[in-house]
């Protein structure tokens, strides 16, 4: 479960009532559909969650089915009273197994993959600001370094470095498909109000 957010409008860093040590900590593991009951609180929200949706199944009509996601940006805080407006996009790094089917030289594949990879194709088509990583590769100073930054740079508000939370969410299509329609569920009703 995604923790409430806190008087500072921040998914906390430490479930609350944990002790500091605890591993009940960001990055909070949790599915799509959750992520989709958390946040598709308002139709901004909704139309970001619809284009992260279609992001992922990018993703896997490309065989990447194997990984995980964390999200974080305005869209895991409470920036519609923290600033009041609403939230651009969702921030998304995508943790990734390259499947096995493909090749290094299979060109049409890494330009497919590549362009999921890059913001400035992905923020106007699906309102993901997007980064990823490789997994299964050698654990080498140089991703130290990389998981280091995208934690410290996640971990901190950027306007006032308040410490805050971000989640984790698996790549699933099975669990996709069913957050979709729950999506639209919502989407139907906030239409009707």
């Amino acid at each position: 479960m995604i923790p409430e957010f806190n008087m500072a409008g921040v998914i906390p860093p430490i479930r609350p009532e944990e002790p500091g040590h605890s591993p009940d900590r960001s990055p909070y593991i949790t599915d799509i559909k959750s992520v989709v009951t958390r946040f598709a609180t308002t139709p901004a929200r909704i139309d970001i969650l619809k284009g992260f949706l279609s992001y992922r199944k990018s993703f896997y009509d490309l065989g990447v089915i194997e990984g995980f996601q964390w999200i974080d940006g305005s869209f895991c805080q409470d920036i519609e009273n923290i600033e009041y407006r609403d939230p651009d996009d969702i921030d998304v790094v995508t943790f990734y197994y390259i499947p096995q089917f493909e090749t290094k030289s299979d060109k049409s594949f890494i330009d497919a993959f590549l362009n999921l990879l890059d913001s400035d194709y992905t923020k106007p088509l699906f309102k993901v600001d997007a980064y990823g990583m490789q997994l299964g590769t050698t654990f080498s100073p140089a991703t130290v370094k990389q998981l280091s930054y995208w934690y410290s740079m996640w971990s901190h508000r950027k306007s006032d470095n308040i410490w805050k939370g971000f989640v984790q969410v698996p790549l699933s299509p099975e669990a996709d498909q069913q957050a979709n329609i729950f999506l639209n569920e919502i989407k139907i009703k906030e239409d009707k109000q």
